[in-house]
């Protein structure tokens, strides 16, 4: 396991984290508290130190598990939780990003983590309702309370994400320190506009789904046709991803190694990019895991990165063109 430092924070973080939102059966396909303890202690041994959870996993089940599992060693771990997604329906204010529901989720969770504080605070998704300003400011309280080390904002607009730290650094505020997005072969999107954010910003990524919901797993190709979510035309499951994911299989079987394992050292070779994986049994989490022992090829890195690519559209097609660049800087050779 090698490490990163977290945003511009300092703090050392391993470079997969774990992420726990299978810990609990409440949602009927998660692990057992023994599966979940074998997972952790996997995790731990390949030296794995950054966890992550939600206080809307299984109904809270994966932060009071991850509580217990942790218990006599919770300071060596870097903990994350996140709040927004409603946690009562009869409650209005048991979701969103106002200060409310901040005050009270944190509280809970803290509860069910059996700590008295978090190093990571994610707000889990934009809420276009409640100003970021007012998200902020509420933040700001707890990482000042000391129940909270850092801030992060995931499922983000990236010029939510730049107002909010541009705000944070005028106002003297705590700025997220690093985004969570969904990023992997088959989802690439964010590579527009919040892969360049997160350079410019000097934050870290952490990339959830990076096996593309069990997709590049390999395991709904050759055969698998008839899976529901092909079925119902699942937009993961698009012709253009089932084709990817095939050369993923077949490019993993020349190299003698899973699909799993290319897909996580694809995303382990980007700058500052932190997969997340979760599995929902011990056997599927090792397996991942293998990733750790394997530097993708350059030129299979190479095969993939074309295999997948996107177009980013206007204006960046625009702007890199080499009219447009020889427009700007004329034929001088500016590196």
């Amino acid at each position: 396991m090698h490490y990163k430092i977290f945003g511009k924070t300092g703090l050392r973080v391993s470079e997969l984290c774990l992420g726990t939102m299978t810990f609990g059966e409440d949602w009927g396909w998660g692990a057992d508290k023994d599966g979940s303890r074998q997972m952790l202690h996997h995790f731990l041994d390949a030296g794995g130190n950054f966890i992550d959870t939600a206080n809307f996993y299984t109904q809270g089940n994966s932060e009071r598990i991850l509580g217990e599992l942790t218990a006599g060693i919770r300071n060596e771990l870097v903990i994350a939780t996140k709040y927004s997604l409603m946690t009562n329906p009869k409650d209005i204010n048991t979701g969103g990003n106002q200060r409310k529901n901040m005050t009270l989720a944190l509280e809970a969770s803290l509860k069910r983590l059996n700590t008295d504080y978090v190093d990571v605070f994610w707000v889990h998704i934009w809420d276009k309702r409640t100003p970021i300003e007012e998200t902020l400011y509420g933040l700001k309280q707890l990482v000042d309370a000391g129940k909270a080390l850092h801030i992060g904002i995931s499922d983000a607009p990236a010029w939510v994400i730049a107002k909010a730290n541009t705000l944070a650094e005028h106002r003297y505020m705590p700025r997220f320190q690093a985004m969570q997005m969904e990023y992997s072969l088959v989802e690439r999107n964010i590579e527009r506009e919040h892969l360049p954010l997160a350079a410019e910003d000097g934050m870290s990524l952490l990339a959830w789904s990076p096996l593309g919901g069990g997709l590049l797993t390999g395991k709904y190709t050759n055969g698998h046709a008839d899976d529901k979510r092909l079925k119902e035309g699942h937009s993961r499951f698009s012709e253009r991803n089932l084709a990817i994911t095939e050369k993923l299989v077949a490019l993993a079987a020349a190299l003698g190694q899973s699909p799993s394992v290319l897909a996580l050292s694809w995303l382990r070779g980007k700058h500052n990019v932190i997969p997340i994986v979760g599995a929902r049994k011990p056997e599927q989490l090792l397996d991942n895991l293998k990733c750790l022992e394997f530097d993708l090829p350059a030129a299979a890195m190479q095969e993939l990165d074309e295999l997948s690519k996107i177009p980013y559209g206007f204006p960046m097609d625009f702007i890199n063109s080499k009219g447009v660049q020889e427009m700007i800087y004329g034929k001088f050779d500016i590196r």
